[in-house]
């Protein structure tokens, strides 16, 4: 469809294909919507799991919870699948829903503009430019590796790469490594490239706690039976829901029952550790949770071994191949492996999102981020964000928080469209603040705010604008449908602002008097907080979403190999 000055316009611009993006896609063709595009800046859908690539790399979340609940795969290889069967799934997504014609590939968005003249984004992309009614942006909070700053580093004469962008040609046998930071890219990378080096260096700032990880194949017969019965791979799945779902209250609310947990943690680390001084310097000062848990059944037996060092102090300076940490030991390498994360908290996409007020979102958010519902910012109208601030997790799958905020983009669309006409939806700042100090509030008791540590969860302020503190059900129900009293209507024939629910009342056509039982037509949503609330429906048992009538195989929702 063509728009202003020949440029294509369409009606969802969707920014990503990992989880999120694919998912969005998938629900927006559910919804009838084929008016859209997938902008992937790589030249393969996959997300962060295309991108992490490094020898190890696996969920630490079950397989069969950690998949669509509208594409469940029966044939997962193992309990926790590695890196290149999730790919593989997101192809197959990709492939069963029809999405690629949706996709453009290497289309990296480099700015998106809101024009309050015409109600729509105007998006600048490394392969042209295009405008649309909404944007949905999917990016991801694991997407831009973060390097440390470290003095020296530009003078290495070895090789160097983050963990999420491997160097697969540069050979690491007989090489003398330095692997940066204890994550969990880094407890997956030391047991796998320590038999082929020749010694391995570990820096290790904050020692994690490390659970062990029970993973095993699926057998055979249990993916027969979950093929020829899905009655059983819906109980597998409920079961893996449930189970994470009692364990949120020592988390959120009573983070002192951990300690127990603490203890099998400590019992994990014993059995392979049996050096006390070692030992030590691998147990955590802070409360279990705090900081991300681990999973690994590798890591301290690969700490064991006798070509494998730790230097329990950051790394402070490199003085050509030595490096020097900060309590001045020095360790002479060949390549450096930085394992130091992602920018969560100050995501470079919001660099790229300049909204009402001519301002960029990171401007916005340069205090914290903060959105309604983790999906819509003030002063970005018909913009929505999947994975966005408070929306992470600490012990379950994010596949439940993504399914939960496509219900809310479905709503969104759904109530853009009964408005009727070039209508845009701006999120009232009232009620960005109102939800945000309500997420807050609850945050404080929670073992990420009072466990004692610094993570990645947290901000510049020391503000966590990464986790949800609840369950997933609860966000569910949160972001069920879309409360028209949280949004200003903008309307292009006069370019006001009115409240949401007043126009939804004044553009609703009349109708002649009905029974109630039989009266027709949308009606604004009843406020939150009023009578009619529903409970929370564990993942796989989703009552099914209103779908239009697809001739295109855009329903094909089971059978995912």
């Amino acid at each position: 469809m063509g728009g202003r000055e020949g440029r294509e316009h369409v009606r969802v611009a969707v920014i990503g294909s990992g989880f999120g993006g694919l998912g969005a896609a998938v629900r927006l063709r559910r919804e009838g919507i084929t008016d859209f595009v997938v902008l992937e800046r790589a030249d393969s859908v996959g997300g962060t799991w295309r991108d992490n690539s490094y020898p190890g790399c696996a969920c630490d979340v079950p397989s069969h919870l950690y998949s669509f609940s509208f594409a469940p795969n029966p044939d997962w290889p193992r309990t926790f699948s590695g890196q290149p069967a999730i790919r593989e799934y997101l192809e197959h997504v990709a492939d069963t829903f029809g999405l690629r014609q949706h996709i453009r590939l290497d289309s990296e968005v480099l700015m998106m503009r809101w024009d309050a003249e015409e109600l729509r984004w105007e998006i600048e992309t490394s392969r042209g430019e295009l405008t649309a009614d909404v944007v949905v942006s999917a990016t991801g909070p694991l997407s831009e590796p973060k390097l440390p700053e470290v003095p020296g580093l530009a003078g290495f004469p070895g090789k160097v790469f983050h963990s999420a962008r491997w160097d697969h040609d540069y050979d690491l046998t007989g090489k003398r490594v330095a692997m940066i930071g204890t994550g969990a890219s880094a407890i997956q990378i030391v047991p796998a490239i320590a038999p082929e080096v020749e010694r391995l260096t570990l820096f290790q700032r904050t020692p994690p706690w490390v659970m062990p990880r029970t993973d095993r194949a699926i057998s055979a017969v249990e993916r027969w039976l979950h093929r020829q019965l899905p009655f059983t791979r819906a109980a597998r799945r409920g079961l893996l829901w449930g189970i994470r779902e009692l364990q949120v209250s020592a988390f959120t609310k009573r983070p002192n029952q951990l300690g127990l947990v603490e203890a099998l943690a400590k019992a994990n680390m014993a059995r392979s550790i049996k050096d006390p001084e070692l030992r030590a310097k691998l147990t955590p000062s802070y409360r279990i949770g705090c900081k991300r848990i681990l999973l690994s059944s590798e890591y301290y037996p690969a700490l064991a071994r006798p070509d494998v060092d730790l230097v329990a102090s950051g790394l402070k300076e490199i003085r050509g191949s030595v490096l020097v940490a900060a309590d001045g030991t020095e360790t002479e390498v060949d390549a450096i492996i930085f394992g130091t994360g992602f920018h969560v908290t100050d995501m470079p996409i919001a660099d790229r999102v300049v909204g009402a007020e001519g301002r960029t979102l990171a401007d916005q958010w340069k205090d914290g981020m903060q959105s309604l519902r983790g999906a819509t910012a003030a002063g970005f109208p018909n913009w929505m964000t999947i994975i966005g601030p408070n929306t992470g997790l600490g012990n379950s799958s994010m596949i439940l928080m993504i399914e939960s905020q496509l219900n809310y983009m479905a709503d969104y669309l759904r109530q853009l469209g009964m408005l009727g006409g070039k209508v845009a939806l701006a999120a009232r700042p009232s009620a960005v603040n109102r939800w945000n100090r309500q997420v807050q509030d609850r945050m404080e008791r929670t073992v990420w705010n009072t466990g004692g540590c610094t993570s990645w969860y947290l901000d510049a302020n020391g503000r966590n604008t990464t986790v949800w503190p609840g369950t997933t059900g609860e966000f569910r129900r949160e972001t069920r449908s879309v409360d028209l009293a949280e949004y200003e209507v903008v309307r292009a024939r006069d370019r006001e602002r009115v409240p949401a629910v007043a126009v939804a009342v004044a553009t609703a056509p009349a109708a002649p008097a009905a029974p109630a039982a039989a009266a027709a037509g949308p009606k604004p949503r009843r406020p939150r907080g009023t009578a009619g609330g529903t409970a929370a429906t564990p993942p796989g048992a989703v009552p099914p979403e209103p779908r239009a009538a697809a001739a295109d195989g855009a329903d094909a929702a089971e059978g995912v190999a």
